[in-house]
């Protein structure tokens, strides 16, 4: 039997992955783009 607890459970951990998956690309992706944001306006 499956129940909303076991889909709320599938639905946190595919929430997880995509945001590790965001994560990674973002800092993978752009590190140049992170420092410039951070020293823009000093």
């Amino acid at each position: 039997m499956y129940t909303i607890e076991m889909a709320y459970a599938r639905m946190r951990e595919l929430q997880d992955q995509a945001n590790r998956s965001r994560d990674h690309r973002i800092a993978a992706a752009a590190p140049a783009r992170r420092t410039k944001r951070h020293t823009k306006k000093r």
